[in-house]
């Protein structure tokens, strides 16, 4: 017997209990069943992500209400609704049962604006009963309008306590969610039809959405004292481990923050939109909350580390990357200008932990140097969106086109150029007349090293064989790793050979 014909079932004998389920009409949320994201938090990131001084505009909105607040983000963020991650299983399943003739609607507490731009994205949907300026449809008011709707009963597939009176009143109940205490408490209420676990990110979806391995760039926070010849003072090894895992902590906060101000952006790019953020497996309040916590996290070690001056270059470092986040990554050139010296003042945090003095030399090599690497991601970055047929339609979230692609990687061989002959004049006028090199003539082989190693980084970004970050692909990379391990061996050598 088809779905489509099933009988009702106080008329059922011996219907199957599947058939008898197949009677009732299907009712989906979105928030977090449908949609593995949320629609207000959605609206509320986009109105703010460039001005966000708005957020007490939404302040003074949600005075008025929940369902004020909904309205007018409704009707002011410009919200990609086909770009929103999906709980495809369930949305499968739905169709499945709309095709073999079961009514399957949408009830969500979302503006009625946007739950009915959400339905008209998915076939299956017949309708969409959603919030109004008035009135926040959730929890027994969601309730109360099903059961007037379906006296004969329905099925429900929600995520969260705040569907637990919806389930109550239905005739069975689908969960979606992965709150244990949660399913519990809806199992002991109504029968469960099924049961779409929704993913979540592990330790290793957290540690790539924190970046773990671009912790690596703050190694260049030992490079002051390594080069003042502090190497063997454990109390400077101490304070700049401090510092390392401060500005770790501070900039996985801030790779959140950029995530999250990034959302419609990440989905639209290749490989981002796997991200755990951008396709739904982290949430934007867990996403939130950690980054509060690791931006604390990172300020009382920075305090620990070298006091108020160091404190103050993380602060700094911070807004630095925010700004950028913010604005500064889509003007052309500024972007990297921006990028080379977030790596720079890296630089400076460790010369103020061990209060050392910092090369001007060197201040400038690595704004050479990391200009060069910056521009290789933003080159392949256009290599990829030339690859995909877009010859005139600009980067998403950046200010490139692709006809930038040849002055971008032009600028950056000239870069990578410039950073290793800074480095022979950092040599000649710095290094070898200090006296804290015995044999200072081993250290020629750092300019070479270097030299074959951003070769190296360009020739396979020419390629299209470089992924979008030159560093990422450094710290995994063999080759660039016996590179990087024989610039380390010739400073080494030539400090501690006497």
């Amino acid at each position: 017997m088809s779905v489509a014909t099933a009988i009702r079932p106080d008329e059922a004998g011996e219907v199957s209990p599947s058939e008898i389920r197949g009677f009732y009409p299907l009712v989906l949320d979105l928030d977090g069943t449908l949609l593995r994201t949320d629609l207000l938090l959605e609206c509320a990131l986009q109105f703010v992500r460039t001005r966000p001084l708005r957020v007490f505009l939404l302040l003074w909105w949600a005075l008025h209400g929940i369902a004020y607040l909904k309205q007018q983000l409704a009707e002011r963020a410009e919200l990609a609704i086909d770009l929103l991650p999906v709980n495809e299983a369930l949305a499968a399943y739905a169709q499945t049962a709309a095709d073999n003739g079961r009514e399957v609607i949408i009830a969500t507490a979302a503006n009625q604006l946007l739950a009915q731009h959400v339905c008209d994205r998915f076939d299956f949907a017949r309708e969409a009963l959603a919030s109004t300026a008035e009135l926040n449809l959730k929890g027994r008011r969601k309730a109360e309008a099903l059961a007037a709707r379906y006296p004969d009963g329905f099925v429900y597939a929600g995520d969260a306590a705040a569907d637990l009176h919806v389930w109550r009143a239905a005739r069975f109940a689908i969960f979606a969610g992965d709150d244990a205490g949660v399913f519990k408490r809806v199992k002991a209420l109504v029968p469960v039809e099924a049961h779409f676990q929704r993913e979540r990110a592990g330790l290793t979806g957290w540690m790539k959405a924190l970046r773990v391995h671009q912790w690596a760039k703050n190694g260049l926070i030992f490079l002051p004292m390594m080069l003042a010849g502090v190497l063997l003072d454990l109390n400077a090894w101490l304070a700049c481990t401090l510092g390392f895992v401060a500005m770790g902590v501070t900039a996985s906060a801030t790779y959140l923050l950029n995530d999250l101000m990034d959302l419609q952006e990440d989905r639209r790019h290749w490989s981002k939109r796997n991200r755990a953020l951008a396709s739904g497996t982290i949430s934007i309040p867990a996403a939130t909350l950690a980054s509060i916590v690791l931006l604390g996290a990172g300020f009382g070690l920075a305090m620990l580390a070298g006091g108020l001056p160091t404190l103050a270059l993380v602060l700094l470092y911070c807004a630095a990357t925010l700004t950028y986040s913010l604005y500064l990554k889509r003007v052309p050139l500024l972007d990297v200008t921006v990028l080379a010296g977030l790596f720079t003042l890296r630089l400076a945090v460790g010369a103020v932990i061990v209060d050392v003095r910092l090369s001007a030399w060197l201040m400038v090599f690595s704004m050479f140097l990391f200009f060069s690497l910056a521009l290789a991601k933003r080159s392949i970055e256009l290599t990829r969106t030339i690859s995909r047929g877009s010859a005139i339609t600009a980067m998403h979230g950046r200010g490139y086109v692709p006809a930038d692609a040849p002055f971008v990687s032009t600028l950056g061989v000239s870069s990578a150029l410039t950073a290793v002959a800074i480095m022979v004049l950092y040599l000649i006028h710095e290094a070898f007349p200090s006296a804290l090199y015995g044999h200072p003539e081993l250290l020629w082989a750092a300019p070479v090293l270097i030299g074959l190693w951003l070769g190296r980084i360009w020739l396979l970004c020419t390629r299209g064989q470089l992924n979008d970050d030159p560093v990422q692909f450094t710290v995994h990379d063999r080759v660039s790793i016996l590179l990087g391990a024989g610039v380390m061996c010739s400073f080494a050598g030539a400090a501690l050979l006497r």
